[in-house]
């Protein structure tokens, strides 16, 4: 069982380069699949230069929709096994020999990792340990790098193109159809959210996540894709 990675990407010029590396010493990646919401930075011809997969596409969309984006790189994949694994995130060495152990079992649906927010500030720690909450919860987002395989993905209905919590709504669907693993190896994520002007952003998440949560469509949550999410 051969692992696609698909990486959506719009204006990542800033971790592209970082992920690329990690994702380039895992033994058990085949292909690569970076699909582009339309950016307009150097994102495109870094993952163009970056020669250290060789089994690599660059799939090119007019208007960035996470949803859209690891649709499209489902569907240009050619590996059974799909792995969705955002631009600022970093995966461990072994993490693809784990996908496969579990994939291997008939009864269980896909799965995810566990995140972890480098750079060691208050909010990334403070981040890193609600995501931990959040997992117990039973809640999967996208930096957990959610991994499927071909049949459970398409069973599942795929990836909807949302405006937000795409992920989450694909997550969900998964855990309906077989069992949803969690896999205790961390994947880290960039500090860049942190940077500046996190208690705003961090304001902004928090309210969004509850009026998901009572109902509130993800139509009416954002009009626009926010790499920095």
């Amino acid at each position: 069982m051969e692992i696609s990675v698909i990486i959506p990407t719009y204006n990542e010029e800033q971790t592209i380069g970082k992920t690329l590396d990690a994702l380039s010493r895992l033994v058990n990646v085949s292909e690569l699949v970076i699909v582009d919401g339309g950016s307009t930075d150097r994102t495109i011809e870094i993952a163009e230069t970056h020669d250290k997969i060789k089994n690599t596409q660059i799939v090119s969309l007019s208007r960035a929709s996470r949803g859209l984006q690891l649709h499209a790189g489902a569907e240009h994949a050619t590996g059974e096994i799909l792995w969705f694994v955002y631009a600022d995130a970093r995966p461990v060495q072994g993490s693809g020999r784990q996908i496969k152990k579990y994939l291997n079992n008939e009864e269980i649906s896909g799965g995810h990792f566990e995140v972890y927010f480098k750079g060691g500030s208050f909010w990334a720690r403070l981040m890193t340990r609600i995501c931990s909450q959040i997992r117990s919860s039973g809640l999967v987002y996208g930096e957990s790098a959610i991994f499927t395989s071909r049949e459970k993905y398409e069973a599942a209905g795929g990836f909807r193109d949302l405006p937000k919590f795409e992920d989450v709504d694909f997550a969900h669907r998964l855990q309906k159809i077989g069992r949803f693993v969690y896999v205790k190896m961390p994947v880290e994520i960039s500090d860049r959210r942190f940077r500046s002007g996190y208690w705003w952003r961090f304001t902004k998440w928090s309210v969004r996540q509850t009026l998901y949560w009572i109902g509130i469509p993800p139509r009416f949550l954002s009009r626009e894709y926010l790499p920095s999410r």
